[in-house]
């Protein structure tokens, strides 16, 4: 199985691209083959244009990937009650698959994550991300991860996973993944 994951923030290191990582990084002890498109990949690729007839090698590398996996991760920061930007836009050029026999990311399950400073716009952004899977014919899993970066404490000061509650639901997210991902492949 392949899973890519899609997430993060201008921030090195963001709770958001480690938060997609961790599920990658599980999703890869069960088996998977992974691929992270962080941040700093996110904010390489142009505003997208649906007109645009070239697309860079940053697009081509994000749609490819996409277009040949079983599964994916996506998650954003709560900006402001909503989905940010950068991922926004890589969604935005995933439309790129819409000719695709295998359109956008139909039959796919796809882990959702959204990290923020308050627990409101968690609750928001996860299910506006909820509403583009579906629009896009995928299968958000049964388990969508919000964490308030205010209230919990994902990561301790080496890194690793340190909250036993997030680390649990990064298991179970993975595991759904797996599952799920292994029946539509």
């Amino acid at each position: 199985m392949k899973v890519v994951g899609i997430g993060g923030t201008l921030r090195e290191g963001s709770s958001t691209e480690r938060l997609v990582g961790a599920v990658l990084e599980a999703c890869a002890r069960a088996g998977a083959q992974t691929e992270l498109f962080g941040g700093s990949t996110l904010a390489a690729l142009p505003h997208f244009d649906p007109q645009g007839a070239q697309r860079t090698p940053e697009e081509t590398r994000l749609v490819e990937a996409v277009r040949t996996c079983d599964a994916l991760v996506i998650g954003s920061p709560g900006y402001h009650g909503g989905v940010s930007g950068l991922v926004k836009n890589a969604i935005d050029l995933l439309e790129d698959l819409r000719q695709d026999a295998r359109s956008y990311f139909h039959g796919r399950p796809v882990g959702l994550i959204v990290s923020a400073a308050g627990w409101q716009a968690t609750g928001v952004t996860l299910a506006a991300l909820r509403g583009i899977v579906h629009a896009m014919r995928g299968w958000p899993t049964p388990l969508g991860i919000a964490v308030n970066t205010v209230v919990q404490r994902p990561f301790g000061a080496d890194g690793a996973l340190a909250d036993s509650d997030i680390a649990g639901a990064i298991e179970a997210q993975a595991a759904q993944i797996m599952a799920f991902g292994k029946v539509t492949a």
